[in-house]
Formats: C-alpha cells, sequence, structure tokens
C-alpha cells in the first residue's frame, strides 16, 4: 500500500516528533511481555525473571533486526552515514535478525539461572505474531515495504504487501493457539518456535516476498501481471533458513514422540 497521505508521525514532543511506527513496535513488546509474563507462572516462572528475560531479547531483537537490515539492503550506511543505523523509528528492521537476536540475547540472560531458553522461546510466539503484525501496519504510516504493480489489479496498483504480511502474522497466531493446546511448553521445549519459525519462513518466502517490491538477485525473474518476482535476498536464504528451522522443529517432534511412547 502506498498512502502519500498518512502521517508517519502520531504527534510532536517540541522539535521530537513520535512515529506511529514506533508507537506499533512497542506495543507489539507490551503484549509479548504481558503474554509471557501471564503464562510463564505456568511453568514456575516469576514475573520479574520473565520481565528481565524479555527486554534482554528484545534489547537483542532490535539490534539484530537492525544490522540485518543495513547489512542486507544498506551497507553504504556503515561508512556513509553510520547515524543512520541507529534511527530505528524510521523503520528499517528485518523479522530474521529479530528472532536471531532475541534468541541469542535471551539464551545469554538466561543461562546461568537453569532456565530452558526454548522454553521461553515457545512462550515468546504469540508476542512475535502480534509484534510482526503491528511493524507491518507501521510500515504502512512510514511509507515503505511496498508491494510491486500489478496489471491484474484494478488501475495497475501495488500489492497491499504490508496487509499480506499482516495477514501471515494473523496465520502464524492462529495457527499457534491450534497447536499449543496439544503440545505443552513444559514437555517439549522449542517446538512451537521453531514450527512457528518454519511455516513463518514459508508463508515469507512464498508470498510476501514475492510481491514486495524488493531488489532480485541472481535469478531476475517479474511477472508483470501477477506482480510478483523472484528473487529477493531474503529469498535466496530462505531454503537455508527452512533447512534448519525444519531440522529443529523434526528434532523436537522427535523428542515428543519417544517421551509419548514411553508414557
Amino acid at each position: 500500500m502506498d498512502l502519500p497521505w498518512l502521517n508517519p508521525y502520531a504527534f510532536h514532543l517540541g522539535p521530537i516528533g513520535v512515529h506511529w511506527y514506533g508507537i506499533l513496535m512497542v506495543a507489539g513488546m507490551l503484549v509479548g511481555i504481558y503474554y509471557m509474563a501471564k503464562n510463564g507462572a505456568k511453568y514456575g516462572l516469576d514475573g520479574e525473571f520473565i520481565t528481565n528475560a524479555a527486554l534482554w531479547a528484545i534489547l537483542g531483537g532490535v539490534i539484530g533486526a537492525r544490522l540485518f537490515f543495513v547489512i542486507f539492503n544498506e551497507p553504504q550506511w556503515f561508512w556513509q552515514d553510520p547515524g543512520q543505523i541507529f534511527r530505528i523509528w524510521q523503520g528499517g528492521l528485518t523479522s530474521y535478525g529479530g528472532f536471531l537476536g532475541g534468541l541469542l540475547a535471551g539464551w545469554w540472560y538466561v543461562r546461568s539461572r537453569g532456565v530452558s531458553v526454548s522454553l521461553l522461546a515457545d512462550l515468546a510466539v504469540p508476542g512475535l505474531a502480534v509484534g510482526y503484525m503491528l511493524v507491518r501496519v507501521g510500515n504502512i504510516f512510514n511509507h515503505e515495504v511496498l508491494g510491486r504493480h500489478a496489471a491484474m489489479l484494478p488501475g495497475d496498483i501495488r500489492w497491499p504487501a504490508q496487509l499480506v504480511g499482516v495477514a501471515i502474522g494473523l496465520i502464524m497466531l492462529v495457527r499457534h493457539n491450534l497447536v499449543a493446546k496439544r503440545v505443552s511448553p513444559a514437555r517439549h521445549p522449542g517446538y512451537l518456535f521453531w514450527s512457528f519459525m518454519f511455516w513463518y519462513s514459508v508463508l515469507r518466502g512464498l508470498v510476501e516476498e514475492s510481491v514486495r517490491d524488493n531488489p532480485l538477485y541472481l535469478v531476475h525473474y517479474v511477472n508483470s501481471y501477477l506482480g510478483v518476482g523472484v528473487a529477493t535476498m531474503e529469498q535466496l536464504f530462505t531454503p537455508l533458513i527452512l533447512a534448519f528451522t525444519l531440522y529443529m522443529t523434526r528434532r523436537s517432534m522427535r523428542a515428543t514422540v519417544a517421551e509419548r511412547r514411553m508414557n
């Protein structure tokens, strides 16, 4: 969606403009922390520990998301305009970098406290899905993450790529809620998170990245009628991501099957 009349600022505090993108991103973080704190008590985790772990994960996630975005989209910022790297309120975060950064930061915090980082990752899934949806809405206000023009759409308009991302986040949230009814994070830590990552990567690589107006590498194919193209940078890395997340998902699944057999 490209709506030039939308104002990226929600309000101003003197000379400081507060972006809708930032507000929505913080709202997603708060939803994630609330869910983790509420459900962490079921597994013997107190609220203070959950909050601290979530804050570390958020910090690592934001750093990872920004670094991945700059490396894969604007590497020249490192030597031309380093200050631009820190302006995350203007948009420019990559979800895979956020997931990796958050996982590593969470692992660092809990490693000496006898708590499974996989359990915390499972509890973070709803917040990740909701946060992804809210950030994509923020992208609309920031006039970014635009879709390709498609001749088959009325007026040769762009694909609403941000709304495609919102739909993916909603699908993943519904899927998680259904799977969580039969798979307990306490007994099978990691399964909810890695299966979430696998199916998210499938939808992201096949659908969202295909309709986004991103630069193409190695394979340069664009269908102007459908408004789809391959291969973006993230699509090139998607097979590796799928292979790894599938391996981790099956590893968790085998542990689930083994435990059921013992019972």
